[in-house]
């Protein structure tokens, strides 16, 4: 038999078509017919369909097309073409190596604060029957179906999950729970998947504060500050870059008087100060 043409993933210059970013792709041309040749790389699965019937799955090899003997899904009604049919047939790559998915978002803590969350999912079809639910259940956009196309459909279940845990958790705490936030997570993401033929493997879970300012007061909490010298602090630090002299007399919260020598007060042991200004002032 004459074989009329090579279906590939591949493209004339030897470029992957089915790349990182690619879970499906549904080959465009309409010349599929008997005698094509079928190739099927080592890290991909090819579904044959003909007239919306599924008719087999394909793994790494080359596989010359001809009338198909049985449909594994659907049913086909034969047409007639001058007494013969040409049987043209469609071919669907999918991606069985690993994959990373990406999705962000906002969510709130237990005070209403503004939280950013970053999900990185790692999924594969893990073999033939999987491929057929991918194409039953996750219809091509266009062409293609990339990892973007499946957070369309994974991100609603994301964020459910994480705001789960983070609204009744305090501020300062969400990442203490991070490990209940990744599980619970992976939890929700792996049944929801499944109905889709997709495996999913690893997550890694993230969320901070979305407010800049609010995640360097954090940071200055966990030094030991309270809350009010965090803020002073925090102020003073804003003051030093912008060269402002008083920066240290709003770290140790001392009020700075013009043309007054020296700015800290002359009695280390009066109102509190610490022990650093103490040791500056040359006392303690």
């Amino acid at each position: 038999m004459a074989f009329r043409n090579v279906i590939s993933t591949l493209t004339p210059d030897g470029t992957e078509i089915v790349g990182p970013k690619v879970l499906m792709w549904h080959h465009p041309g309409n010349d599929i017919m008997n005698g094509s040749l079928l190739t099927v790389e080592s890290n991909h699965f090819c579904v044959l369909k003909s007239r919306g019937a599924i008719l087999d799955v394909y793994e790494t090899g080359q596989y010359p097309l001809a009338t198909p003997q049985r449909v594994l899904f659907g049913s086909i009604q034969q047409a007639f073409y001058g007494g013969q049919s040409p049987w043209q047939y469609e071919a669907l790559y999918i991606n069985r190596s690993k994959l990373v998915v990406s999705a962000n978002g906002l969510c709130l803590s237990r005070e209403m604060a503004r939280m950013e969350y970053d999900v990185d999912y790692y999924i594969h079809c893990a073999d033939k029957e999987h491929a057929v639910l991918l194409v039953q259940h996750m219809p091509p956009n266009g062409h293609w179906i990339t990892v973007d196309d499946v957070n369309n459909y994974a991100a609603p279940v994301v964020e459910q999950a994480i705001n789960q845990i983070v609204q009744l958790t305090p501020l300062e705490q969400v990442n203490e729970r991070i490990h209940d936030i990744t599980d619970l997570v992976h939890g929700h993401l792996q049944d929801f998947l499944a109905g889709y033929g997709i495996t999913l493997d690893t997550v890694k879970v993230l969320v901070h504060p979305a407010d800049k300012r609010m995640q360097e007061l954090i940071s200055l909490k966990a030094f030991g500050l309270d809350e009010r010298s965090a803020v002073r602090y925090y102020t003073a630090m804003i003051m030093a870059e912008k060269g402002v002299v008083s920066a240290p007399n709003m770290a140790i919260g001392w009020p700075y008087y013009v043309g007054a020598n020296p700015t800290l007060p002359m009695d280390p042991n009066a109102h509190g100060m610490p022990e650093g200004a103490k040791a500056a002032s040359g006392r303690g």
